[in-house]
């Protein structure tokens, strides 16, 4: 008898596993991620002639809770409509049971390895695209729970594109009384299908807030995505060789113990990013009057360069014309 090798062995389980597109209008092309639950791959969609990326579960063997969760997160990025959040253009079941959606391929940098060759001011702008796009799902009723410089894309030109909504949880929608009724169903239809369990733990372990951390399932909120935020900031500034005081304080506002210590959302932490940017004081830190002072010599330093010079030229002046 001829025995396979191991090699041989993984081979025939890979292929036997792998998803079957031929029904589909879709050509995978390579396997671009795996995670737990899916699989992620470059496909050619043949109809428009375009590259996209296909996100399928990993076997047909999965329970209904599992493609219930797949479907849920399609759906949830769907409604998401906004330049800093992946939009969904199809999904669909494969002849096997797998149910698969297909999104915008995204080329470019993870937010971890971007920073590493970029400046400071570039980073914080950077951050600031990521809390507009969180702020936007958490204005329509959704919060991320995984937040992390690994599910950030920074693409080819620019933009910032928050991925991985795959553990996203529904809360009340912030967007009041526009709010369609068929908006509202949808968002009581997804808050009655998330199901997991309180005391479960979900995200990553040094991006999580404390809550989260503790499997607190409904004290989730905004705040604690914010939290993740918060960590992910920091990582952004931990090469630094020295962390001014306000930026360390906008930090452990957003890194607090206590969430309603925290920033009350994701655009308030961007508006106090925005206002550390600009030179201006920031609402997380309460400067003394010589830091104000201090910051504004450094804000209108070519004013102040006129004015000495002025100075100096009529203290030259009057040395040189007395008698």
């Amino acid at each position: 008898m001829r025995w396979l090798s191991d090699d041989k062995l993984n081979h025939l389980r890979a292929v036997v596993n792998d998803p079957d597109f031929s029904a589909t209008k879709y050509t995978i092309v390579s396997e671009l991620a795996r995670g737990g639950m899916g699989t992620v791959y470059l496909a050619e969609d043949r109809e428009l002639d375009r590259r996209v990326a296909v996100k399928v579960l990993n076997t047909p063997d999965v329970s209904d809770d599992l493609k219930n969760r797949m479907v849920r997160e399609a759906q949830i990025i769907a409604r998401l409509e906004h330049p800093g959040i992946v939009p969904v253009h199809d999904a669909g079941t494969l002849p096997d049971g797998r149910v698969f959606y297909a999104m915008k391929l995204v080329v470019g940098s993870r937010l971890d390895e971007y920073a590493a060759g970029a400046s400071l001011r570039d980073r914080l702008r950077k951050f600031q695209a990521v809390c507009d796009a969180v702020a936007f799902a958490h204005a329509h009723g959704v919060i991320h729970r995984d937040l992390k410089p690994q599910n950030i894309m920074i693409g080819s030109f620019g933009e910032v594109l928050v991925l991985d909504w795959g553990v996203a949880k529904i809360i009340q929608p912030q967007i009041g009384a526009d709010k369609t009724q068929i908006e509202s169903a949808f968002y009581q239809r997804q808050s009655a299908a998330e199901n997991t369990l309180d005391g479960t733990v979900i995200g990553t372990r040094d991006y999580m807030s404390p809550e989260q951390a503790r499997g607190e399932i409904d004290q989730l909120d905004a705040r604690s995505d914010v939290y993740a935020l918060g960590a992910v900031l920091a990582f952004l500034l931990r090469d630094q060789s020295k962390i001014n005081k306000p930026e360390k304080a906008i930090c452990l506002k957003a890194l607090s113990e206590a969430k309603e210590n925290r920033y009350s959302g994701a655009a308030e932490l961007s508006a106090d990013i925005g206002r550390f940017l600009d030179a201006e004081p920031v609402s997380a830190y309460r400067e003394s009057i010589f830091e104000r002072a201090g910051r504004w010599v450094s804000k209108n330093r070519f004013v102040v360069l006129l004015v000495l010079a002025y100075l100096l030229m009529r203290i030259f002046f009057i040395f040189t014309t007395r008698p």
